[in-house]
């Protein structure tokens, strides 16, 4: 079935409080999404982010980011005032994420909620649910979390060795010291999960379905690490013997030292690939599609010895290939995965892919280039695939086309059929060319449609700063441009089939709704519109 959708990171949502969230904002994206025909919304990592505030190197893999609960939704639950969450500065700038800013003023008035919720909280039988059901996760990050603020930020390596080894004794004992600060991060999952529900729930509603990321590495200073040292390559002292990265290459004379720990996938499949199973399940409560990065690493992994300062000395060794896909299989049923297998891909990579069954993706950006015979060009498009203009780590489309050679430029145009040399309609024609593909799926990031440039981009890999910011301007998606979307994806064969048992009814609203605009009409005759009228 041709489907499509549009990718939007949650951060990057209006919010009055410096940060996109789980407030009304992301209820009328979804609204948008429905009235441009879309299927999906597509968004990053939910993790909590640390320093470089990077989604893809999280504390957690099964936590969700407190910076996405609604302030708005704790005032309406009484635990926060309207003066109180006023008086805090959350930056100056609508396009732009302060994360310092963020940073300072989410924890303080977090704190006040958790202040007028703890009182209740025994007796809160919704939060002892959520407690007792996630408790295989829970108690391990809250811990981990309260045990950093008490060593000040540092990595869990640099902690005394009785905390960084979980001495059982010494973990008793300053667990009772530190029984508030875990506390108050129990709340903020139970607030980050209950908010989400809410809008997953409106999502489905309306026709929506929500792809979300995973990376395939977890972050060493994680909740992950410290309480399953035994799941990765670490010696006695729990100091990893590997990291991951990847080896030499055109782009890199001494490849890319990524730093992740090692998974020890011997102990894992001796297990049942428990941990995967709970981690995945754990995703499927978050989204409806997963997207799994670096796909490549469960057919082969580069392994790097640790302490080394480049990546030339690594070799590759086996992943777990289709053991693990055929025992998520197993434990969870029919999985819906995206394979992120982007990049250089091998033969053996490739039959990955094929017994799995998985979807790969075409980013269209990278179709077009010197060689006029790349993987990615339209025409070699299969149907189980997901299509992109671009992702997350890639230039907007307006920016990409600025920026490229003369050569590649004329190349896309030519391919494309593409007589405009203004930029913003070649990104709307370049767009087109998407939709048109024979890929199931495709899936455009908000941007494009909006035609900005490379300060829009999300994320420049290899850049210290800059990355994880920009944020869409308040009430800028307009019916003007639903409008646009939805006939593309119409006349593209796009748009989301309506069981036959609701045709009926959707036939007879439209007629009522006819009848209604027709007595608006009259009503408003001789009234002046705005050309693009504010969405929300």
């Amino acid at each position: 079935m041709r489907e499509s959708g549009i990718l939007l990171p949650i951060s990057s949502l209006p919010s009055r409080f410096g940060i996109g969230s789980f407030s009304k904002e992301a209820f009328e994206f979804i609204d948008f999404l429905k009235e441009a025909g879309q299927s999906y919304w597509q968004v990053l990592p939910f993790g909590p982010t640390g320093f470089g505030n990077s989604p893809y190197q999280s504390f957690s893999t099964f936590a969700g980011n407190p910076y996405f609960i609604s302030l708005d939704g704790l005032i309406e639950d009484g635990l926060l005032t309207e003066q109180e969450v006023s008086s805090i500065y959350w930056g100056s700038d609508v396009e732009k994420v302060d994360y310092g800013a963020v940073y300072e003023g989410r924890f303080k008035i977090l704190k006040v909620a958790f202040e007028r919720f703890r009182g209740t909280a025994d007796k809160d039988a919704d939060y002892q649910a959520f407690l007792k059901e996630n408790s295989y996760w829970l108690e391990d990050y809250c811990l981990f979390m309260a045990l950093k603020e008490q060593n000040d930020g540092k990595p869990w390596s640099e902690w005394d060795l009785e905390y960084r080894n979980r001495d059982r004794k010494a973990i008793a004992i300053i667990s009772e010291i530190i029984n508030d600060t875990v506390e108050f991060f129990r709340f903020q999952q139970y607030e980050f999960m209950k908010q989400w529900k809410k809008v997953h729930a409106y999502a489905e509603k309306n026709g929506i379905k929500i792809i979300g990321d995973i990376p395939f590495y977890v972050a060493f200073d994680s909740a992950d690490t410290w309480a399953h040292p035994e799941m990765f390559k670490f010696d006695e002292e729990n100091v990893p013997t590997e990291v991951a990265g990847c080896p030499p290459d055109a782009f890199s004379a001494t490849g890319q030292l990524w730093g992740n720990p090692i998974y020890d996938w011997t102990y894992m499949k001796h297990k049942g690939y428990k941990w995967w199973i709970q981690r995945i399940g754990r995703c499927y409560e978050f989204y409806d599609v997963i997207r799994i990065d670096h796909f490549r690493g469960f057919d082969e992994y580069y392994a790097i010895p640790y302490g080394d300062e480049t990546a030339e000395n690594g070799t590759w060794e086996p992943g777990p290939g289709m053991d693990l896909f055929n025992k998520l299989r197993e434990e969870l049923g029919d999985v819906e995965i995206i394979a992120e297998d982007l990049g250089y891909i091998t033969p053996t990579v490739r039959q990955l892919l094929a017994d799995s069954g998985f979807p790969g993706m075409k980013v269209l950006q990278f179709a077009f280039d010197e060689s006029e015979s790349s993987d990615y060009l339209p025409y070699k498009h299969e149907r189980n695939c997901v299509v992109y203009t671009g992702t997350h780590d890639n230039m907007t489309t307006r920016g990409w086309i600025e920026s490229i050679s003369n050569h590649d430029r004329d190349y896309a145009r030519r391919y494309i059929n593409s007589v405009n040399t203004d930029y913003g309609r070649f990104t709307w024609d370049f767009i087109r060319e998407a939709y048109r593909s024979v890929a199931d799926t495709c899936i455009v990031p908000i941007q494009d449609y909006l035609v900005l440039g490379n300060e829009a981009r999300m994320n420049c890999p290899g850049a210290g700063d800059g990355n994880w910011q920009w944020r869409l301007k308040p009430n800028f998606l307009s019916r003007e441009l639903a409008k646009s979307i939805y006939e593309l994806t119409d006349l593209y064969g796009r748009l989301p089939k309506v069981p036959e048992d609701e045709e009926e009814v959707c036939e007879e609203a439209e007629e009522a709704t006819a009848e209604e605009e027709a007595v608006d009409t009259a009503r408003e005759i001789g009234a002046e519109e705005s050309a693009n009228r504010d969405f929300t």
